[in-house]
């Protein structure tokens, strides 16, 4: 018995007539490059979100960079973020020439904690960006609070958070800028790379689109220094299709995760599953646990056909590429222990019971 970590297969088979009918409209018109899907995609995408503009763009990594080229962000600036992230979050930092500054973790939800923010801000500092981790927002309100007092932008990467709730808000709604990515593997995920950054500030959204299309205001017309940052019209078409079945998709994710946790709770065991805080909901992008003996365990459940991933095991402070002159100035306990303990499950909203079940019963016995 083999398992998928995520399955993508079942989902375009429920999906498939309406994919390929989207996929042959743009073949179509031929429109390759910013076609009518594009604006289309960003219209629903800032309707779902709850902001007045989106800009769909090529990658959830380039929209990080975008964000913080928009705010004018460069050498010898400070960006304070999470060391528990996947690496484009610090390396967009670093690329444009700044130093990202790595706040520790709140050892439950394991993002940033805010409580440790506002001791690493320095005159520096030009930006704060948490990342909304494993699927769940950040507290938002106490960062948005830190950053106020210090009249900085918070830049929220939503990568993984996508479809979650902040006190009945949508994620990437909560700050300056808020961004995503609609890697395959995403909530809502393309058929390749993708992104979308989305905000309530005019100038900020004029910005970022010019960024985005090599700095023009207009054709051939450059009005600053840009990249080629451009969503595919053939992504926007895909993902307009999966929007229509996000919202099933965000419940059945959810649902799953609780069930994890219910039955592996129900055992016994000394597993920590996620901590869930009661103003959230979770899209739970991975559904990750802290396991004791992690290597035994990750052995045992792919000998029985059940693949696994941690994420992550490397902390950012602790990567080679941030070692000098990077490395945070504050203790960075909590993202260390947790990077040598937490292991993610198979999680997709098609999951079976019957799949679950044995993962849980292989996991923790039944």
């Amino acid at each position: 018995m083999t398992i998928p970590f995520i399955d993508l297969k079942s989902q375009y088979q429920a999906l498939k007539p309406q994919i390929q009918e989207r996929i042959n409209r743009v073949l179509e018109h031929g429109q390759y490059i910013m076609g009518p899907e594009v604006g289309e995609l960003e219209e629903r995408l800032a309707d779902y979100v709850g902001v007045k503009h989106c800009i769909a763009v090529s990658s959830g990594t380039d929209s990080l960079l975008i964000a913080m080229m928009a705010l004018g962000i460069g050498p010898g600036d400070e960006v304070i973020t999470t060391p528990f992230t996947f690496i484009a979050t610090g390396e967009m930092i670093a690329l444009l020439g700044a130093t990202p500054v790595f706040v520790d973790i709140d050892t439950r939800t394991y993002n940033i904690d805010p409580e440790k923010i506002e001791f690493a801000i320095t005159p520096k500092t030009r930006a704060i960006m948490p990342a909304s981790l494993y699927g769940q927002c950040s507290d938002m309100d106490a960062i948005n609070a830190i950053a106020d007092r210090h009249r900085l932008p918070v830049i929220e990467d939503g990568a993984q958070s996508f479809g979650a709730t902040y006190k009945g808000r949508k994620s990437c709604g909560l700050s300056t800028i808020g961004s995503t990515s609609f890697f395959p593997s995403k909530p809502l995920g393309g058929y390749g790379d993708g992104g979308a950054l989305f905000t309530n500030d005019d100038d900020l959204a004029k910005t970022m689109r010019e960024i985005r299309v090599h700095g023009q205001d207009r054709r051939y017309h450059h009005s600053r220094i840009g990249i080629n940052g451009r969503l595919d019209t053939l992504q926007a078409a895909i993902l307009l299709v999966k929007m229509d079945r996000l919202e099933w998709e965000v419940v059945q994710r959810r649902a799953i995760g609780e069930r994890y946790s219910h039955y592996i709770e129900l055992r016994g065991s000394n597993i920590k599953t996620p901590f869930i805080e009661e103003y959230n909901t979770s899209v739970f992008a991975q559904y990750t646990i802290e396991i004791d003996y992690r290597e035994d365990v990750i052995a045992k459940l792919k000998t029985n056909g059940i693949p696994v991933a941690v994420h992550y095991p490397v902390p950012l402070h602790m990567q080679q590429a941030f070692k000098h002159p990077y490395k945070g100035r504050l203790s960075i306990v909590n993202a260390e222990h947790a990077a040598s303990r937490v292991m993610s499950l198979p999680m997709h909203p098609y999951m079976t019971e019957d799949d679950q079940d044995y993962i849980v019963d292989t996991l923790v016995g039944p």
